[in-house]
């Protein structure tokens, strides 16, 4: 799986500079960080602390908000990952970018960076920012059987998400990882979300 990765990443967006948002407030970095059997590679993610302000509680990538001392948006991923779980640049070979995108209900733009660490390996959370890190086997987002639906909130808005031990995994954090392997293994991964209609007659 690694070595498709990066041979696709050749022909894909992988590009460093990302001057086309540096005069944008709201933007912000995360990184795809791959270890393990090259054959069927883990990613690292994330449990947010639940008292953070915004997605407390939720499944992510290690990632945040460009700080105004980041030379580009590769900076801010990789600064965020140290901050974060503490693992620090020199561990990280950086593989490349993934399109820019963004969260269905914010207007963030996320640059999504792919990278890889040799095992082993030692995270250190910040308890001020993540409740727990724990690795997840991609190989697992190719079988569909392993995608579920829930309510959003009180409505019936309906979204995707993949259960691993006690995380669920869904919206940006999920959306992401698919669009990864549908672009760069063709996974051919269809998943149903809402329309936007959908969205503004929920009310959420």
């Amino acid at each position: 799986m690694l070595t498709t990765i990066k041979k696709r990443l050749n022909y894909g967006p992988t590009q460093l500079n990302n001057a086309a948002w540096s005069d944008k407030k709201s933007i912000a970095a995360v990184l795809l960080l791959l270890h393990g059997d090259p054959a069927a590679p883990h990613i690292i993610l994330t449990r947010r602390a639940n008292h953070l302000k915004s997605h407390a509680g939720e499944i992510a990538f290690p990632g945040g908000m460009k700080d105004r001392l980041d030379n580009n948006l590769l900076a801010t991923a990789i600064r965020e990952t140290e901050e974060e779980i503490g693992i620090a640049a020199s561990q990280i070979s950086v593989l490349g970018r993934l399109p820019v995108d963004s969260p269905r209900l914010n207007d963030v733009r996320v640059t999504p960076f792919i990278g890889w660490i040799d095992s082993p390996f030692n995270v250190k959370p910040n308890p001020s920012e993540i409740d727990a890190v724990f690795n997840f086997p991609l190989n697992i987002l190719l079988n569909i059987k392993n995608y579920h639906y829930f309510c959003l909130g009180e409505g019936n808005i309906q979204l995707p998400c993949v259960m691993y031990q006690d995380y669920k995994i869904w919206g940006f954090t999920l959306k992401v990882m698919v669009d990864m392997l549908n672009n760069l293994l063709d996974a051919k991964i269809k998943l149903r979300y809402p329309s936007w209609d959908e969205y503004n007659q929920s009310g959420y």
